[in-house]
């Protein structure tokens, strides 16, 4: 019984003891706690010092235990909140995706696919008209992009044809060589590709010893730009290939080449230097004037008043190195008066029904139409190289189309 005194004795002495403590230290003003006298206060706070330490740990210990429980209980508010701004995140791009989708339906020109980056810049914008332009600029591009993938993709499917249509023709080569080998011993007689090149080159050797010359005119650098200057040479390698070819050929000479000049960086770039200096061509830094003479010089020019109605084989012929994209009106006209030569023009007018655009023709044009006029005599048969896009046909041959047409 003592024992069970002792142990609520102290357990009530234990919370006064909080209680005054509570009272003296915590209120603005120390009043007697319980109305109980000095001395006594004294004695409870000096017999019970152990209890109140022990508690104050114990109270200092729950402080810390409520401020992480608060921590988590933050912590807990804000998880749902986030989810709750996903949710909405989510509903905005449904209903961003739902708006795109019915002006598709539309008929309106919105993307077919649109990625999450370019729905939430849409989702930011706040007017209608900025969406719709922000929706034409993203179907427009992905149009640039399918073209350039259906481009791809048709390149690729030509590379892949030409190297099966290559193929093809090897085996067929080797077949064709097999063949031969199997002809070996026969009564006719093998024609290959080397003595092809062979006679060629002695066509062309020939006329530069007894051929008649015909000029190009490679003073117009200064008049063209570099990418001209590179049809031109384009052109001129094709020239140089047709007359090789041809029955009856020219002796080029390409007068006023100078060494430094972009027409001579292009050629040797093209052709090599080791080829360029095996071409059966005259190529001179020399003025045509004073390579032949004067009298004998005609510039074939469109501009000229003059046709040329017969081809003079006694004549040099001169052709202006310039492209037919650069249409300089009357230059090299100004140039054959300057220096006093006789000026020509081919009778397009008279023999074809011309249609619109300039008179200039390309320079492998040209040479087909001077080596066919030179072996032939016959303009309509000449003039059949000129591109047809632009005339409607011979004169001769579009009455006789009328007469039948009327019968």
């Amino acid at each position: 019984i003592f024992k069970h005194y002792i142990k609520m004795l102290r357990h009530f002495s234990t919370r006064c003891c909080n209680l005054l403590l509570k009272r003296t230290f915590l209120t603005s003003t120390n009043k007697p706690v319980f109305g109980t006298r000095p001395y006594r206060e004294s004695i409870l706070v000096s017999h019970f010092c152990a209890d109140a330490l022990s508690e104050e740990k114990e109270a200092l210990d729950l402080d810390k235990w409520k401020s992480v429980m608060r921590s988590q209980a933050v912590f807990q508010e804000e998880k749902p909140s986030r989810g709750m701004e996903t949710t909405e995140d989510d509903d905005d791009d449904l209903a961003t995706r739902e708006l795109v989708s019915m002006w598709r339906q539309a008929g309106k020109r919105v993307p077919q696919e649109i990625t999450e980056e370019d729905l939430q810049t849409l989702a930011g914008l706040t007017t209608k008209s900025s969406r719709k332009k922000y929706l034409k600029y993203l179907a427009i591009k992905e149009d640039h992009k399918q073209a350039r993938k259906e481009k791809q993709q048709k390149k690729k499917a030509d590379k892949e044809a030409s190297m099966k249509q290559r193929k093809e023709l090897e085996s067929s080569e080797e077949e064709g060589n097999q063949d031969e080998h199997k002809l070996k011993n026969t009564m006719f007689l093998q024609y290959w590709n080397r003595s092809l090149d062979k006679l060629l080159g002695w066509r062309t050797a020939q006329a530069m010893r007894f051929g008649q010359p015909i000029v190009f005119d490679f003073s117009y650098a200064s008049n063209m730009s570099r990418k001209e200057i590179e049809n031109t040479v384009s052109q001129l390698m094709e020239v140089e290939g047709w007359n090789r070819r041809a029955t009856e050929p020219f002796h080029l000479h390409f007068c006023n080449l100078q060494p430094d000049s972009h027409y001579k960086k292009e050629l040797l770039k093209r052709y090599g230097a080791e080829t360029w200096d095996r071409l059966l061509i005259t190529s001179t830094e020399q003025h045509y004037i004073d390579v032949f003479p004067r009298e004998q010089l005609v510039y074939l020019t469109a501009d000229s008043p003059n046709i040329l109605r017969s081809f003079d084989h006694s004549k040099v012929y001169i052709i202006g190195a310039l492209v037919d994209k650069s249409i300089h009106s009357g230059l090299s006209l100004a140039n054959a008066k300057r220096l006093k030569l006789a000026t020509a023009r081919l009778p397009l007018d008279e023999f074809l029904h011309w249609e619109l655009g300039a008179k200039n023709l390309t320079l492998d044009q040209m040479i087909r139409i001077m080596l066919t006029i030179k072996d032939t005599g016959k303009w309509e048969e000449a003039l059949q190289f000129v591109p047809k896009r632009k005339h409607d046909g011979f004169y001769q041959r579009q009455t006789q189309t009328e007469v039948s047409n009327d019968r």
